[in-house]
């Protein structure tokens, strides 16, 4: 068994405008939220107790998780009143984590497929202080690198170079040793990957390598939001449970439809993320749209690449 932190404190910047309104963390893949999809893989790899880090726009996750019962798993909340780095936030959040089990660290934006359930075997059988979810990538340069040696042990945290000594990357999924998390100064901004890492490898702690090649993506731009969501539909569409849709609509390109959204007769949607509760009349025509819960759009509407909400019609990179 484990415990997890989640960490969804993050602005969103690179996902603008799609963040004017939503945390990063809640924006809709596949019909859920990001942190969705990371709950029910931290219920199906055992972790029993989970601490969402919020800080930026917090108020949204308690009213939809609650106490996470609905999903079989304890949900707490730790609020960050300023941003406190990766690190600090970890530090503030494990003070409502019990006893001495791994401490499994969740990146709030990063869409993954690999087993944690083995990882925390890995970080057992190694007796490891910290454990990091490592990838192989074509190209490590826009990302940095994480070497290790024969036995799996890391012996670098790289920053972005042009000629990377590998191809390994950090993929964003850590597991902690609970006392290794208390070395980190509560009330201070952090980062894990700047400061604890690197000085924990100086200090030759036991640092691991998990290396499983699982699907894995960052969905922190527009681009892999949508990409991300196409991935997991993996069918022309994909309907929420209440959706109604039209026999006379066109719906395709992984389009993804929220809960109780309604599509009439003569709507042409391609590639587009839709909310909740969203009325699209007759005759509108969306391509590569992403569409806020609870908006409504006239039938007129032909838009491609764009934030539509009650309130907003933005123009998005995809």
């Amino acid at each position: 068994m484990a415990v997890g932190i989640l960490l969804v404190g993050g602005l969103g910047t690179r996902l603008k405008p799609l963040t004017n309104d939503s945390p990063k963390p809640m924006l809709p893949v596949a019909g859920l939220p990001v942190t969705e999809h990371q709950i029910l893989a931290a219920k199906r790899a055992g972790i029993h107790t989970l601490v969402l880090a919020t800080s930026y726009l917090a108020e949204v996750f308690i009213p939809y998780f609650g106490d996470g019962s609905k999903w079989g798993i304890k949900i707490r909340y730790a609020v960050e009143k300023e941003p406190l780095g990766t690190g600090g936030a970890i530090r503030h959040a494990a003070e409502l984590l019990p006893g001495d089990e791994p401490i499994v660290i969740f990146n709030g934006d990063v869409l993954s497929r690999h087993s944690i359930a083995e990882q925390i075997e890995f970080h057992k059988a190694n007796e490891a202080d910290v454990t990091l979810h490592l990838i192989e990538v074509d190209d490590a340069r826009a990302f940095g690198c994480v070497p290790t040696d024969s036995a799996g042990r890391v012996t670098a945290f790289l920053e972005k170079m042009e000629n990377p000594v590998t191809n390994f990357i950090n993929a964003g999924c850590y597991i902690f040793s609970p006392d290794v998390i208390t070395e980190i100064p509560l009330g201070a901004v952090v980062s894990v990957e700047r400061e604890t890492f690197p000085a924990l490898i100086a200090k030759n702690r036991s640092v691991f390598g998990y290396k499983e090649q699982a699907y894995w993506l960052d969905v922190g731009t527009p681009a892999a939001l949508f990409k991300g969501s196409r991935d997991l539909v993996a069918a022309p569409f994909l309907a929420m449970p209440g959706a109604r849709i039209s026999e006379n609509s066109d719906v395709s390109g992984g389009t993804a439809i929220g809960a109780n959204s309604s599509i009439a007769a003569g709507v042409r949607i391609a590639d587009c993320i839709i909310g909740d509760n969203v009325i699209i009349e007759s005759g509108a025509d969306l391509s590569q749209c992403f569409i806020a819960h609870g908006t409504h759009i006239a039938g007129d509407t032909h838009r491609s690449q764009r934030y539509l909400s009650r309130s907003s019609d933005l123009p998005i990179s995809l």
